[in-house]
């Protein structure tokens, strides 16, 4: 599988598509792609399992934050696997679920049990909004305005989206809100494309709501954002949702997006820095101050410390979201070397090497006995 794979493109959307506009690509690609309606065709089975990879991914907010911040690098770290390297039957048991929510319980790709209205339900009731912290904020935790909208019942026409509250039957589906058709002894079901699954058609629009049913309302809510949240977490905060027309209304979900800083690294609750040291620091050692997330710490830096070399500082990591304890600070000792030297500075550095004898060529001695090994060997050939 190749890791430059566009999600956005297989589907058909922008990057900025909503949830209901990659459902909607998805359910006609599926519909296109299957198996039972390309039997045999090679080429339209590995479509199918891109498009429903693909749909895996931007379906679900975590791993779409993932895959647009790291692409499927980022996601196969995480052990993502690839329907391109699983057989059929596998992924159609894996996507039995999704197909339910998409397709609704009629059985696409299945036996149809009968049909029925579908639900009447215009929208989720559950919706998500992002917020950005600083660095800081999310390790110390904070107090954050959200600004969102959400969906609630149109009152002028009663949620029928029609202005004289009288929508008609859809002559399509005849009010089912789906179509079916059968292909061999298997019955398919598909979402009405001329009511859009609603089971009526809008004559007369409603001019408040554009014959949707709903609209949309402005709000703000304060959100108290716990010490130690990450990147890609989400909080619940509940009956902020959107309303439907019996009153009940859904939870808000808060996806948190964490910038990165300057000089602290993150790795859940550990916190990385990188510790700049010249040269002959390195190799006189001794201790030096690094700062923490709660202020300054001493570590030892041991005569002849390498580049890359990591001392641990336990406790002094980020806190846990759940209240597990601290993580650690590691940090990681970057050697700096001169970029140029004058005269004198080559003659001290000289000295310097001299005085150490033997011990300042350690390569001749090394290179010595293998020279001597290598010409054996051409002696031997001829």
């Amino acid at each position: 599988m190749a890791t430059q794979i566009d999600y956005y493109e297989l589907l058909e959307v922008s990057r900025d598509a909503d949830g209901n506009e990659i459902k909607k690509a998805y359910r006609k690609l599926a519909l296109k792609y299957h198996p039972d309606r390309n039997a045999g065709d090679k080429e339209a089975e590995d479509k199918f399992k891109l498009v429903n990879e693909a749909y895996q991914v931007l379906s679900d907010p975590q791993k779409r934050q993932t895959y647009d911040r790291y692409g499927v690098k980022g996601l196969e770290s995480q052990g993502f696997h690839h329907y391109s390297d699983m057989n059929m039957e596998d992924i159609m048991g894996d996507l039995g679920s999704i197909f339910e929510s998409v397709f609704g319980g009629g059985g696409f790709g299945g036996f149809n049990h009968g049909g029925g209205r579908r639900s009447s339900q215009k929208y989720p009731l559950d919706i998500e909004s992002e917020i950005t912290l600083a660095f800081n904020e999310a390790v110390f935790g904070c107090e954050k305005e959200i600004h969102y909208s959400y969906k609630t019942v149109c009152k002028t026409c009663d949620g029928t989206g029609d202005k004289d509250k009288k929508p008609s039957t859809c002559p399509e589906c005849g009010g089912k809100g789906e179509v079916y058709y059968r292909q061999g002894f298997m019955t398919f079901a598909q979402t009405c494309e001329a009511c859009h699954g609603e089971g009526s058609v809008v004559a007369n629009k409603c001019p408040d709501c554009q014959g949707k049913g709903y609209v949309e309302e402005e709000a703000t809510t304060t959100v108290q954002i716990p010490a130690g949240i990450d990147h890609g977490n989400r909080i619940r905060v509940g009956q902020k949702g959107n309303i439907d027309e019996h009153g009940r209304r859904g939870d808000l979900y808060v996806l948190i997006l964490v910038q990165e800083d300057e000089h602290f690294v993150r790795d859940g609750d550990n916190i990385y820095i990188e510790v700049p040291i010249f040269f002959t620091q390195a190799a006189l050692g001794g201790s030096i101050k690094v700062p923490t997330l709660r202020g300054e710490k001493e570590i030892n830096i041991p005569i002849g410390v390498k580049d890359k070399e990591q001392f641990l500082l336990r406790g002094e990591g980020v806190e846990n979201v759940h209240g597990r304890g601290k993580g650690d600070l590691i940090a990681q000792i970057k050697i700096i070397y001169p970029k140029k030297l004058n005269e004198e500075q080559k003659e001290l550095l000289v000295k310097l090497g001299d005085s150490f004898g033997y011990e300042s060529t350690p390569h001749e001695n090394l290179f010595e006995g293998i020279v001597d090994r290598v010409t054996n060997w051409f002696k031997k050939e001829k």
